[in-house]
């Protein structure tokens, strides 16, 4: 039977089991990242159900401190996720996504100015502190996040495909750049409900998402205000260069300003949310190793070859495929990992 120790001369708190099955009965796997899995189960003493994360040990070498950080913070965070908590409201406008999108501003701007770059944010890592409607947002998975200024330069292609940037896909050097195309990302999504790429062909979204190929599709853009569109245009700019850093994005006027529009766009929304990021379509295992032999093989100018399809044919505008929702690094992970 596993055992919880009380708090530790440093704080920390482990429990010990030599069989962690026989504790809880493992079901269906709710969510994959580069080195790990959340498996729902049910612990067998009481019936609830919970949440697993399941790592590893390999992967925990020199790592166990951070693991426990990881673990006292998602202990205290009881809010839920940030798509739930919106098909669950009543009433939901553009004034609502703007102060979403304010606070992971403030908190990814915080990030950068000490040299962190997350490298893969996307609504499943972004939590509800608590269940109040006030609670604020948190940022949740470092697993892929690097310092900036190490002497190492970015160029690893890792993140997840759908939210990554042009030149993570093309393989170039980047920087915290990254980030803010992934901020324009979940908000062209908080606005509508549906992804900006979109395609069953892996290949073809990649090419998408490096020729920046997006739209503002009528008639579920047709209520939501110019400025809007500006500020995600501002963050989704191929160019990094030209690209809004946070600091900018900050002072945009549909975050800073009165912009944002307070027409109750719930119903549109939450539809095609519903339809495009349903839990049991979301949160489907990923082909890792596809992504990872794309992702090396995906170069600007180079022919898109070669395709995989996904068998899952999702309803939304144009039949819109949901941004693939597992990490991916593509350096510490061999193919044999991925099998």
């Amino acid at each position: 039977m596993a055992k919880e120790n009380g708090e530790s001369g440093d704080g920390s708190w482990k429990k010990h089991v030599d069989d962690i099955k026989k504790i809880f009965d493992f079901k269906e796997v709710l969510g994959t990242g580069a080195f790990s899995e959340v498996v729902m189960a049910r612990e067998k003493a009481t019936g609830k159900m919970v949440a697993i994360k399941c790592i590893p040990k390999k992967a925990l070498k020199g790592k166990e401190t951070s693991i426990e950080n990881e673990i006292a913070v998602l202990r205290n965070v009881s809010g839920g996720e940030l798509f739930d908590r919106i098909v669950e409201k009543g009433f939901y406008t553009e004034m609502d996504a703007s102060r979403l999108i304010r606070q992971v501003l403030d908190a990814v701007n915080y990030l950068h100015s000490m040299g962190i770059v997350h490298r893969d944010l996307k609504p499943e890592n972004l939590l509800y502190f608590s269940p109040h409607d006030e609670s604020k947002i948190m940022i949740s998975d470092f697993g892929l996040s690097k310092m900036e200024g190490t002497g190492d330069v970015m160029a690893t292609a890792c993140g997840t495909p759908g939210y990554v940037a042009p030149e993570v896909l093309a393989q170039k050097p980047y920087s915290k750049a990254v980030d803010c195309w992934s901020i324009g990302v979940i908000a062209y999504i908080l606005l509508c409900g549906y992804p900006p790429f979109y395609d069953e062909n892996d290949s073809k979204l990649f090419e998408q998402i490096l020729k920046a190929d997006y739209e503002f599709d009528a008639p579920y853009w047709d209520d939501i205000s110019d400025s809007a569109k500006d500020f995600i245009s501002c963050l989704m700019e191929k160019d990094p260069e030209k690209r809004f850093t946070c600091d900018q994005a900050l002072e945009h006027p549909w975050i800073a300003g009165d912009t944002a529009l307070c027409k109750n766009i719930h119903e549109s929304v939450s539809r095609q949310m519903r339809k495009n990021f349903a839990k049991s379509k979301w949160r489907q295992a990923f082909n890792a190793t596809a992504v990872i032999r794309h992702m090396r093989r995906l170069q600007l100018g180079t022919s898109f070859a070669g395709s995989l399809h996904n068998s899952n044919s999702l309803s939304g505008p144009q039949t819109r495929a949901p941004a693939k929702s597992q990490s991916v690094d593509c350096t510490p992970l061999s193919l044999k990992d991925c099998e």
